[in-house]
């Protein structure tokens, strides 16, 4: 009896099957949960497979709050992140690799509102100039991470997720300003060629 509840603290309140956030990989599930023995210790571990990654990790159970293994947000927090993309970017304006490293680190925080933040502010529309390789590779890694959560959460396919999004970001003050204005330039540039 005592070795059975040992195992549920040592756990803490995550099971299998369950889906969970690795602050480095986005969402995963726990395939299993194994014994090892490692260095004449044993150690109990979470199998955590990333299937659209194909991919496995292997977390010691007493360290998945350590290294920031999370259950799903709660839908409250979902529609919180929904909330956040209509916001105004906030972009700060300091040197792109400091940005960068700012932005990487947001991302590998596994905080489902700062993943959200870096998805806002470096959201591109139709209108608006093209983005570097570099600010492309953050905004695709921060927008799957949303979208895999958002999906599971809200147990919805990732293509319905990310029109959530979308939706969302169309919301946004400088996004709607943006898209005005480039009407109104294509407007200018028609009257200009008639002339």
């Amino acid at each position: 009896m005592t070795t059975a509840k040992k195992t549920t603290a040592g756990r803490q309140g995550f099971k299998t099957g369950e889906a969970v956030v690795y602050p480095a990989h986005g969402v995963g599930r726990i395939t299993a949960i194994e014994e090892q023995e490692i260095a004449g210790y044993k150690l109990e571990l979470f199998v955590v497979s990333f299937e659209k990654d194909k991919m496995v990790l292997r977390v010691p159970t007493a360290k998945a709050n350590s290294v920031g293994m999370r259950k799903l947000a709660e839908p409250e927090l979902v529609k919180k992140a929904l909330d956040v993309l209509t916001g105004r970017a906030r972009v700060k304006r300091t040197m792109w690799s400091r940005r960068a490293q700012e932005y990487e680190a947001k991302i590998n925080s596994g905080d489902l509102i700062s993943v959200t933040e870096v998805v806002r502010d470096l959201y591109r529309s139709e209108a608006q100039p093209e983005q570097s390789y570099s600010e492309r590779q953050l905004y695709e890694a921060a927008l799957d991470r949303v979208v895999r959560e958002i999906s599971s959460v809200n147990k919805i396919t990732e293509t319905e997720a990310l029109k959530l999004i979308e939706q969302s970001l169309a919301k946004s003050p400088r996004r709607a300003k943006a898209d005005a204005d480039a009407e109104a330039e294509g407007d200018e540039g028609d009257v200009e060629e008639a002339a």
